[in-house]
């Protein structure tokens, strides 16, 4: 089989930054002839990009690993088969001992050398673990030329976290706080920039804890996110800049400014606050009260008094008590979230929150979270409503589910799908909303925003 035959197949679990992670495998693959595939079926390596934040993460890998360890004897052998992302961090060692088809497994900060472990794997060298946290090396090594799908891509400036909730275990499988250079950084916008990229999404785990060196012309000193956004949003050609995911101890007052000097960021801010109760809030470690996430988006709100907020949250954390609960449900109303994402708490090994007595029984943490996504829900499908009748630049990223349809993305990020033709993918054209579901809304392309005959 020559190189260029070779069929990569990625599943991604979990995160933005697992999806910019599989993108980057992708890069570094191919040079060696590989060649992405939408199914496992046939594929000369399959990668596994796990996520350890969600419930039973280790055991769904697991019965993954057993469905592709068939499909690897159907083929003689010949598959490889690997494993990465946070759960190979975590449980790498487990993973070769109980599934021996694994031929490789790799840390989130050690997927540029990919190509190393497979020519290991084929001298049958039998060093298949590589789980160290070299997050600067992973950077300087990945190559240049990403390839991108459609006008709008992840670029990663930040990995790591030290903040220690205790519910959490990306401190144990990403490591340290870790920031990418200005330099880096704008080289690698400019290069999405120049293949058709309009927005940027600003990754990190903890991305407004950005501190990377900049230009020595600029003064030299790190800089915070707030001055690297300015700075990217000079750029000819960049349309539009987000970034996620933040941490409330992290957002400044600068950043909070950018939102009302910055044109090119989108009023749109995803900031987790996972509850409501200052006790519960406490208990997770998380470093900052109630009212003080209620006091950034009140400021958020007079710089951008149309600002779009979304959140996470989890419910029935170790020790929450019916009016800890009834705390979180008030912060909801209080903000009134354009969507947010809500999960029951389940314990992480290694993490404090999971050896915490006053566990919650299951059935409470289920009434909860039924009444907590109700009330989301509602608001969620209230902002939709709110954009009818309102004429809003749409970046086109592709075709809609029916013929003649096309498909973007408003300011707040919301899924938009509204009838025109494929020479718009790319653009931003103006589209008058005329009706709105919970998960997206719909128009019409403004007259101005037709092209010309």
């Amino acid at each position: 089989m020559t190189a260029a035959t070779k069929r990569l197949f990625i599943k991604t679990y979990g995160c933005q930054m697992n999806v910019y992670d599989s993108e980057r495998m992708k890069d570094v693959l191919a040079p060696l002839g590989y060649t992405s595939i939408d199914t496992a079926d046939d594929a000369d390596l399959v990668l596994l990009n796990t996520c350890h934040i969600r419930e039973k993460a280790t055991e769904k890998v697991f019965s993954e690993l057993g469905q592709l360890k068939r499909l690897k004897q159907a083929s003689g052998g010949k598959m490889l088969l690997g494993v990465t992302g946070c759960v190979a961090q975590a449980e790498g060692e487990e993973i070769m001992r109980r599934q021996p088809a694994v031929d490789l497994v790799l840390g989130p900060q050690a997927y540029h050398k990919l190509p190393e472990l497979i020519a290991r794997v084929h001298r049958a060298a039998n060093e298949r673990l590589e789980t160290d946290f070299e997050v600067e090396e992973k950077f300087d090594a990945l190559p240049s030329d990403r390839q991108v799908d459609g006008p709008s891509a992840f670029l990663s400036v930040q990995e790591g976290c030290d903040k220690f909730c205790s519910f959490c275990v990306v401190p144990y499988t990403r490591g340290a706080e870790f920031s990418r250079s200005v330099d880096a950084i704008v080289a690698e916008a400019r290069a999405l920039i120049r293949k058709g990229v309009r927005e940027i999404n600003l990754l990190g785990q903890n991305v407004n804890a950005y501190h990377g060196t900049a230009p020595s012309l600029e003064g030299g000193d790190d800089w915070t996110l707030a001055q690297l956004i300015r700075h990217l949003a000079k750029i000819d050609g960049l349309d539009r800049i987000r970034f996620t995911t933040s941490h409330p101890r992290d957002m400044d007052d600068d950043l909070i400014a950018a939102f009302g000097d910055t044109e090119k960021l989108m009023p749109y801010l995803h900031l987790p606050v996972q509850a409501g109760s200052d006790s519960i809030l406490k208990a997770m470690n998380r470093g900052h009260t109630a009212q003080h996430y209620v006091d950034i988006i009140e400021r958020l709100r007079v710089v951008r008094p149309d600002m779009a907020v979304t959140s996470d949250f989890i419910v029935g954390f170790p020790g929450e008590r019916d009016e800890d609960f009834e705390d979180t449900m008030r912060i909801v109303e209080t903000i009134d979230y354009a969507a947010a994402y809500s999960f029951k708490y389940s314990r992480r090994p290694g993490t404090p929150a999971a050896d915490m007595f006053a566990q919650v029984p299951e059935e409470v943490k289920d009434e909860r979270l039924q009444r907590l996504q109700a009330l989301i829900r509602d608001q969620q499908t209230r902002f939709n409503q709110s954009q009818i009748g309102k004429t809003l630049p749409v970046l086109v990223t592709g075709t809609g589910r029916n013929d003649g349809q096309m498909a973007g993305r408003t300011p707040y990020l919301q899924a938009t799908h509204f009838d025109g033709t494929e020479d718009l993918i790319g653009q931003i054209v103006d589209v008058t909303m005329t009706n709105a579901t919970l998960n997206s809304v719909g128009g019409q392309l403004a007259r101005s925003s037709e092209p010309a005959l």
